[in-house]
Order: C-alpha cells, then structure tokens, then sequence
C-alpha cells in the first residue's frame, strides 16, 4: 500500500485540550503522546457565555483576540500566559480559567509541512500583495487588525478572492469591496485591498493561514441533502476537529472535536461567531469516521438539501499512514 501521508503523528502539529478551570494559575499538559509547542491557541469556555480568546506567539503571550468579536487587540495579563513545550498556562481570568467552568482550545504548531503560517502586517492604505511561507496556495484565510474595530475577513478557496466571510458574523458569503482585490492567493503571496479591515494605512494585521495536507488537513466543501442520512465528506484522516458554515445563506459557524464528544454521534457544538456556551444538536449532528465525517441531521445549519457548505478539518490519526497502516474507526 502506498504511503498517503508523510505526517503520521498530527499531534505534533495540532491538538484539542478540555479543561476544568481552578482559579488559579494553571500550566496545562496536551494529551499527545509527544510534546507539542503550540503557537496558537483558540480557548473558548464551554460553560457559561463567554468570548473566544485568542493567543499566538508572533504577537506576544497576553494579547488576545477572539474570533467572535470585532474589538481590538486587547492584554489580559491573566490569561494565557505562557507557551510550554508541552502545552500552554493559564491565569485567573474566569474566559480561561474560572474555577469549576469548563473550557476547550484549539492549538496549532506553525509549520509549512504542515500547512499552517501567521503574517503580521502593518496597513499602507493601498491593494498590494503580503508574502506568506506555506511555500503552497492558502485553502483558507482570515485578516484580522489588531490595532481598529473591524471583522475577521475570511478567505476560502471555494468562494475565491471575489468574496468573503467573517468569523464573527453569521451572514452568507458576500462581495465586500476591497478585502482581497479580487486577487487569487499564490504560493508565495496573498493580495489585500484598501479596506480598512485588511488594509488601513499605519494599523496592525494578522493573518492565520492554512492549506490542506494529506492526511492531515482540509479544507473543502460539500452540498447538503436535506436527508438525516446526510453527506458524507472525504478528508483522508480520521478528524479532531471540524468547523463548518453555510456559505450561501445566513447560518452560524459550528465547531465539532474530539475531545468534547469521544463518540459517534457528534453532538456537542460551539459556534465561532457568539459567544454562547457549549449546545448539544437533538439526535447527533454527524460522525467521524476513520476517513472522514458524514452528516447526520437534516437541519439547515449542517444539511439544508439546496445548502452550500464550507469546511475545515484537522486530523487525530491519518486514514493511511507512512507504512501503510490504515486508521481504525471510533
């Protein structure tokens, strides 16, 4: 059997961690075999409403920035405050560590094998181009200033560089003028325009880039059918996590892993977009399986029959590793 993956651990690269918080400041262990360093962390408490914080090492511990939210860069001196080499420490503040609430992050290690860069940028008011180091075309990417109160501006490849979405909005896609130029990303470079969400002259920017890897990651799309036995996507891995949004109406983001629900169905969501509390979808919202995940409910959030539906999924164990060892199911 032919390799289908050169990443056989992605816990080296990406990882999910629940928690219960304390109170007190507390440096948390991934679960992973191996050690891995993130260099992004999205937390979201699941019990209580609560904003998403959001923390990477190129802007520098203490700084977050959630993705539900339009307000700028903001210092929370208690809460993530260090990167570890396993793992991540949190401070007292109750959006990441309130005793006896519950919490999830998101984390992933920067790495062009991997598919995962972050770009700062500083705006000069005028559509020009920013260099990345995926060495490859970005499948998906969002802008977010740091420095002025604007939406995260979001790319991906189905909708192309025409349109866009925001991680704190739940709108359908649209056409904004001046977020990416109407410019295709390339290997080397995306292109921005003069829009003050991407581009105002003298702010701040990041950007969180991603593109699919075999067997460890992708980012795609499907159509829904309206049928409790819904559709069923192909990833090549058994996934850890899975964010998806409709794209041609309004409809929230929602967010599946792992780690909150350990077995099939996948029920527990949260959404990206608000800052509510962990929800359960009646009779399971999909499976995830040894190579993919399938539909299971016949909603419009996941599988409205004339629906188009836009993902991204990173992987627990590749289909097939190296050796050629498949992936056994859940």
């Amino acid at each position: 059997m032919a390799a289908y993956t050169t990443i056989d651990n992605p816990e080296l690269h990406f990882q999910v961690k629940i928690w219960t918080g304390t109170g007190s400041s507390n440096a948390l262990t991934l679960d992973g075999d191996e050690d891995m360093q993130p260099d992004y962390v999205m937390i979201k408490q699941r019990s209580s409403t609560q904003q998403w914080n959001g923390y990477d090492d190129l802007r520098g511990v203490q700084e977050y920035l959630g993705w539900n939210t339009s307000i700028v860069e903001n210092t929370q001196s208690q809460g993530l405050t260090a990167f570890g080499s396993d793992g991540f420490t949190v401070g007292t503040d109750d959006m990441v560590n309130k005793s006896s609430s519950t919490y999830v992050a998101y984390c992933w290690k920067e790495s062009a094998t991997a598919g995962f860069d972050m770009v700062l940028y500083t705006g000069n008011g005028s559509a020009r181009t920013i260099s990345h180091s995926l060495s490859a075309k970005p499948d998906f990417f969002s802008v977010k200033s740091r420095t002025f109160a604007e939406q995260w501006e979001c790319y991906h490849k189905l909708l192309g560089a025409t349109k866009c979405l925001q991680f704190d909005d739940d709108s359908a896609e649209a056409d904004i003028l001046g977020r990416f130029n109407d410019t295709e990303p390339t290997t080397s470079v995306f292109t921005v325009g003069d829009a003050d969400a991407v581009n105002k002259n003298t702010y701040t920017y990041i950007t969180y880039l991603w593109r699919s890897v075999q067997g460890f990651s992708k980012m795609g799309s499907y159509k829904g059918n309206g049928n409790a036995d819904g559709t069923f996507v192909y990833t090549g891995f058994r996934p850890a996590m899975v964010m998806v949004k409709r794209t041609d109406s309004a409809e929230n983001w929602f967010v599946f892993d792992n780690k909150r629900d350990t077995f099939n169905p996948e029920d527990t969501f949260i959404r990206p977009n608000l800052n509510n509390a962990d929800a359960d979808e009646s009779g399971g919202a999909l499976d995830f399986l040894s190579n993919g995940f399938k539909i299971r409910n016949s909603g419009d959030s996941f599988n409205n029959s004339s629906g188009t539906y836009i993902f991204m999924a990173f992987a627990e164990q590749p289909f097939v590793n190296s050796n050629g060892v498949p992936a056994n199911a859940r």
